[in-house]
């Protein structure tokens, strides 16, 4: 039918109604002009020969030659088609008066609408000239069917025009416009699925501004100050200005700042690391214990320091599902944190023990604890750095490595904290 009718894409709704149209009155004409010439009809006969003949040639140019349809030749066609057919076939008693509401109908739905007004007059006056001619000349109307059957047979065969003309018509407009409100809402749609992605990059540019911002600041002064530090007590030795009783104390200060930084720079690679090369993850088996032997030592020590009571507890055959580098960072991070806000002769504990399907490993301490503003972001990068009990600066990226490290081992981190009594991370980790 679309090979008939032609493709939406190339013409447009009134060409291809004209085209079915033309079909429609080619068809009714090859079926009309017999009937009509053996019912002795032979004015009717020949309009209808015509009115196939000029409709396939319309048709025939405007379907595969591209030359658009005439309006005018259409509707100056029906006009004489109704007047010859009106004389000819009974006059008001016949069946033209059927036909001529279902033309105009169609002449609508091919021409532009700055015509329909135009055509709208024109076919009403003619309308009514031809009924007053009728009126007052009744010897120019001719009545070739009987009484009867014969107009039975004149209505029923004239039926089907306006019928199939209302069906093309209605056909064409709703199809147009379920065709319309369906581009209508998928263009809704795919807008309003760019400006969800335009609201998702744009949260992500400020996610990554923000990011690049903490790192500027991390950079500029974090890691800046312990250096100037550095350089400084450099020119004191250099300068013989030191003196046996004030350069134990310093060299202390220097210490401390550098395993700060130090401590600092390996979260800030590690971070910037995980967000450069995205998910590298490697899962594999572990012994919880031996796993984490090493670095619960290094946290002892790290405790030592300060005179905290550190403890750990953890059993022999806890075997968990995780990545052992990603474990041994965040286990070792929630350590440094615990020492850092821990004060002189606090306690910190580590225990691990079966919930389920997890592991949960807790490391506890009897430090300052986290006020409840700082609570709320305290895993965002967003986050403003504190510090520890001996003035030891963080960078706030500790606590956001462990929960993306966690995250990435399937697991989960959770805290409770209490000001001036201390904190307590827990990271779930699957068993095997």
């Amino acid at each position: 039918m679309v090979r008939l009718i032609g493709s939406p894409s190339i013409f447009s709704l009134e060409s291809r109604i004209f085209h079915s149209i033309s079909i429609g009155l080619i068809t009714l004409g090859i079926i009309y002009v017999p009937y009509n010439f053996f019912a002795g009809l032979y004015i009717a006969s020949l309009s209808s020969f015509l009115v196939a003949v000029f409709f396939f040639y319309q048709y025939y140019n405007s379907r595969f030659r591209a030359k658009a349809h005439s309006n005018f030749l259409f509707g100056l066609t029906g006009i004489f088609i109704f007047s010859v057919n009106y004389f000819a076939n009974s006059g008001i008693n016949g069946s033209t008066d059927l036909i001529w509401p279902a033309y105009l109908l169609l002449l609508f739905a091919i021409s532009p609408y700055r015509q329909h007004m135009m055509w709208l007059i024109t076919y009403i006056l003619y309308f009514l000239i031809l009924h007053l001619v009728a009126y007052y000349y009744p010897f120019l109307v001719k009545h070739p069917f009987s009484a009867g059957r014969g107009e039975l047979i004149d209505r029923v065969t004239a039926f089907p025009i306006p019928v199939i003309a209302i069906y093309i018509i209605i056909k064409f407009i709703r199809k147009s416009y379920d065709k319309e409100k369906n581009s209508v809402e998928e263009k809704a749609e795919a807008i309003e699925a760019r400006n969800q992605l335009i609201l998702l990059q744009k949260d992500q540019l400020e996610k990554s501004n923000a990011e690049k911002n903490k790192l500027m600041s991390i950079i500029s002064h974090d890691l800046r100050t312990p250096l100037i530090n550095i350089q400084n007590y450099l020119e004191l030795l250099n300068e013989d200005e030191l003196d046996s009783l004030q350069r134990p104390a310093l060299e202390r200060d220097l210490l401390t700042a550098t395993n700060s930084t130090m401590d600092m720079l390996s979260n800030l690679l590690q971070w910037s690391k995980s967000q450069m090369q995205g998910p590298s993850v490697n899962l594999l088996p572990l012994d919880l214990l031996s796993t984490l032997k090493s670095t619960l030592e290094l946290g002892k020590i790290q405790a030592e320091k300060k005179a905290i009571i550190f403890s750990y507890h953890i059993g022999p055959n806890i075997n968990v599902i995780a990545d052992a580098d990603m474990l041994q960072l965040v286990v070792r991070n929630l350590i440094s944190n615990a020492v850092k806000f821990t004060p002189q002769a606090g306690i910190i504990n580590i225990d691990a023990r079966l919930e389920g399907h997890e592991c949960r490993i807790t490391v506890k301490d009897s430090g300052k604890g986290i006020e409840q503003h700082v609570q709320e972001k305290i895993f965002s990068i967003n986050t403003e750095p504190d510090y520890g009990t001996n003035n030891e600066r963080g960078t706030g990226l500790g606590l956001l490595l462990c929960k993306e490290f966690i995250d990435r081992q399937n697991g989960r981190i959770e805290f409770t904290s209490v000001v001036g009594k201390g904190s307590a991370f827990s990271i779930f980790i699957p068993l095997v």
